[in-house]
């Protein structure tokens, strides 16, 4: 039985709760010392993307039983190079690649 710690990373499918009949992977950022039935625990994190990009922000309400401890690397990309931009390039990225908008004054 997974004992889930801030940093882990996580494969969380229908064995940790019905609720999840996709499969995702999920970073933990917190667990919950909430009272919940013997055996669950709610943890709040980060649904990764195969890359092991963080997605979307979540908190699952899961069985320990049921999570599966990825191991160290499998999630991170391998031989990506970094992004490059053109000189003078001052927009951010965003979580999903595209240039932040400037807010208007």
């Amino acid at each position: 039985m997974v004992t889930p710690q801030a940093g882990d990373i996580l494969h969380v499918t229908r064995e940790a709760s019905v609720q999840f009949q996709r499969p995702m992977m999920f970073r933990v950022i917190r667990v919950h010392d909430w009272p919940t039935y013997d055996g669950w625990v709610w943890l709040d994190g980060y649904q990764l993307n195969a890359a092991g990009d963080a997605v979307e922000r979540r908190s699952i309400f899961v069985q320990r039983a049921g999570l599966r401890l990825v191991p160290d690397g499998v999630t991170r990309p391998r031989n990506v190079a970094a992004v490059q931009r053109p000189a003078g390039h001052n927009s951010r990225p965003t979580l999903h690649g595209r240039p932040a908008v400037a807010a208007a004054h």
